[in-house]
């Protein structure tokens, strides 16, 4: 339900999109409807010493499955998880949420089953969630068992974003191959690891932990997978096709090679999230794709897996959007540190988490402040040297969420 009351929030220094200047902002219906317009008896919000921005548009964010599973291999209902995650992702400014949906062979969390579970949980809840909560169908491209999954997703209320993941080729990378440079996942001569070795077996444990199964028969299903080789690419061009004719926004994950980027492209992948390597950032580029990174890699100052640093990337114009990744407060935490590093001003970092992200996905109704646009705002209180946090969410004009610090 929309709010008809009509809201001005003024007082605060407004993130434009070349520029921080003080505005009054008027909301009304859901949408931004003036700035620096007549009260004409609007209600009025304090936005004295806060920053008034777009809110956040999150294009993978997999932090959901701490509130799935909280501890390794228990699992808990998914409809209380969901509605716990969508009040975080309100809390943290992120008006617009693309869960990360793993759609994998392995059984437990990232279970086709648990894939329906999300997304049937997701529709039914649509009602109660205080966000515009999606899915990032993040298919495995070995798991042919979940093609039927994206056909009804797509089918779905919200259409979702898929993304072309392929974690069985980097689980069988021989160890002598750095992740980052592992060939094209179908290279006759990609070099395969003997999934008969300890090595790989200890390898294999945390995934059959996650799984909830013993360690020998996570190693089986790993090589059985792996025999599907020969019928990968069929998949890949049914789930490629399905995801045209929807008009969804569909992204390759983790590119290792320029050849990788051209085969999804061609498939109709025009996003290319989480390049392993610059050389393939940089033929992203000329090509005119979108790039993602993590919004933890900014925080962090540099990737948890030893890749490429975000903050160079953008420095060197090779990054269009950061993503919450696996931590949903890294959003405006991963822009605090861009800012303080000196990489630009706060202004022009603020579309890499709104304005960027929502093009990409087709969503040209939000991600900006601006006359007409859809009215997701937040409110930040960042004090000069101090942690940013958010005060106020607004979602479609509705409040999503609101936070007084004790000294009001």
């Amino acid at each position: 339900m929309q709010n008809n009351s009509a809201v001005i929030i003024e007082g605060a220094t407004v993130i434009f999109g070349d520029r921080l200047e003080p505005a009054s902002v008027r909301i009304e219906d859901g949408r931004i409807t003036a700035i620096d317009g007549a009260r004409d008896g609007a209600d009025i919000v304090d936005g004295r010493g806060y920053l008034l921005a777009p809110a956040f548009v999150d294009i993978h964010g997999d932090a959901f499955e701490r509130q799935i599973m909280p501890r390794p291999g228990t699992i808990l209902p998914v409809a209380p998880a969901l509605l716990d995650t969508d009040r975080q992702l309100a809390a943290n400014g992120i008006a617009t949420a693309y869960h990360a949906l793993t759609l994998s062979w392995e059984p437990g969390l990232r279970s086709v089953e648990n894939g329906y579970a999300v997304v049937r949980a997701l529709d039914a809840l649509g009602p109660r969630l205080t966000v515009d909560n999606r899915v990032q169908l993040r298919w495995e491209t070995f798991c042919f068992e979940a093609i039927e999954l994206v056909r009804e997703a797509l089918a779905g209320p919200r259409l979702p974003s898929i993304a072309f993941n392929d974690h069985t080729s980097m689980a069988m990378l021989h160890p002598s191959t750095p992740l980052q440079e592992r060939p094209f996942d179908f290279d006759p001569a990609f070099p395969a690891v003997d999934p008969e070795t300890p090595a790989f077996a200890e390898k294999m444990a945390e995934r059959a932990k996650r799984a909830k199964i013993p360690v020998s028969d996570m190693v089986a299903l790993v090589r059985n997978m792996w025999d599907r080789r020969p019928q990968v690419p069929a998949a890949i061009e049914e789930v490629a096709t399905l995801g045209q004719a929807a008009g969804a926004p569909m992204l390759s994950h983790d590119d290792s090679q320029i050849e990788t980027r051209d085969f999804f492209r061609v498939r109709g992948a025009r996003i290319s999230e989480f390049p392993m390597n610059k050389r393939v950032a940089r033929a992203a580029r000329e090509a005119g794709d979108f790039i993602v990174f993590g919004a933890p890699n900014a925080t962090r100052g540099g990737s948890h897996i030893a890749s490429i640093a975000a903050a160079d990337m953008i420095r060197e114009g090779l990054c269009d959007i950061l993503a919450s990744d696996y931590y949903y407060p890294a959003m405006l935490l991963g822009l605090a540190r861009l800012k303080a590093d000196g990489v630009a001003p706060v202004h022009a970092l603020w579309p890499l988490v709104s304005g960027n992200p929502a093009r990409a996905l087709g969503l040209f109704d939000r991600g900006v402040i601006e006359v007409g646009k859809r009215a997701d705002l937040i409110l930040v209180d960042w004090p000069e040297g101090g942690a940013p946090v958010v005060r106020r969410t607004w979602v479609a004009g509705r409040e999503a969420y609101c936070a007084a610090p004790m000294g009001w």
